[in-house]
């Protein structure tokens, strides 16, 4: 130990450390995936650049310069998001190892990271798309080996009038619905496990209840307990992430509006859809950010710092359309 400070210890020690003490965050195991990947890509960089194996690099190690020239390797490959995304993981174990001593300062003060991009809604393009992506898929325009227009149309659904995330959708139980005929919630399970409830409307109950219907015909042996999962696939198993998202591009296809989604949005272009048209509708931030389970108000703004109506009213505040004579020229 010098000065107070630890000495030796492994950077994959330290970083199983970091982890066990970010458990009470409960974060999902989306985030703590994403926070490995981060770690290990430029654990494996630092060490070549030490010359030793990854379980050999001890914290150490993590010097400015050493961090620097990793990052800089990282950005080659990488795209900007994931180079920030990668930073910030850094920045967060290099914080951990600076509290536990082991570190004497956080050397990522010293590495440049991207600009953060600016947060812009991704909604679906065209004013009637929602309606019509709801009424091809009630329809049954989707065809598969084994269709299932009920469940189709509940996961649009519950992107477009409940703005839930895709892991969000998959946490739902069968006892999330909650409240009596009329005034019935979803109750959802977010980011960090922050737990939200949002109201639906009798339209939307009658989606969920044609579909738990609809379950009941196709897997009779199935017992729909409260705590058994909603979203099914058509073996009867919870659905995962990448048969929700190949769902979603089937529906879009079949319906004829695949052109109309944001690229990289697929899923996610309901949910902005959602918010969106609420701000559009005169939803206080406040408002959207508690239906959308946001953590801060910051985050909402940016979603909805400018909609399509706000848009439209700049534009047409222009003082050159007044110039423009009352109707055209006859021919």
């Amino acid at each position: 130990m010098r000065c107070g400070i630890k000495i030796g210890m492994r950077v994959l020690e330290a970083q199983e450390a970091f982890f066990l003490a970010r458990r009470p965050r409960k974060d999902s195991p989306h985030t703590t995936a994403a926070y490995r990947r981060d770690l290990h890509g430029i654990n494996r960089l630092l060490a070549e650049d030490a010359g030793v194996e990854p379980e050999a690099l001890v914290v150490d190690r993590l010097t400015a310069g050493a961090l620097r020239s990793a990052f800089g390797r990282f950005a080659d490959t990488h795209a900007k998001s994931s180079v920030l995304r990668a930073w910030s993981t850094w920045n967060q174990f290099l914080t951990f190892c600076v509290s536990e001593a082991l570190l004497p300062g956080n050397p990522m003060a010293a590495v440049a990271r991207p600009k953060t991009p600016p947060l812009s809604p991704k909604p679906l393009r065209g004013e009637d798309t929602p309606e019509r992506l709801l009424s091809a898929v009630a329809a049954g325009a989707r065809r598969a080996r084994d269709p299932w227009p009920e469940r189709d149309l509940l996961v649009v659904a519950l992107g477009l009038v409940v703005g839930l995330r895709s892991a969000e959708m998959r946490a739902l139980r069968v006892g999330s619905i909650v409240g009596r005929p009329g005034e019935r919630r979803v109750h959802v399970r977010g980011k960090g496990s922050r737990e939200r409830s949002v109201p639906i409307e009798t339209a939307m109950e009658r989606v969920v209840d044609d579909y738990l219907a609809s379950c009941r015909r196709r897997f009779p042996l199935l017992r729909l307990s409260d705590d058994a999962a909603l979203l099914l696939d058509r073996r009867g198993r919870p659905i995962g992430r990448g048969g929700l998202e190949y769902l979603m591009r089937c529906c879009y296809r079949w319906a004829g509006l695949h052109d109309r989604v944001p690229a990289g949005a697929n899923l996610h272009a309901l949910r902005h859809t959602f918010a969106t048209r609420l701000a559009e509708d005169g939803a206080s931030a406040s408002e959207i950010m508690a239906l959308l389970g946001h953590a801060s108000l910051a985050t909402t703004q940016n979603y909805i710092q400018v909609t399509a109506r706000e848009q439209r009213a700049a534009v047409a505040s222009n003082r050159t359309y007044r110039a423009f004579p009352d109707r055209s020229p006859a021919g």
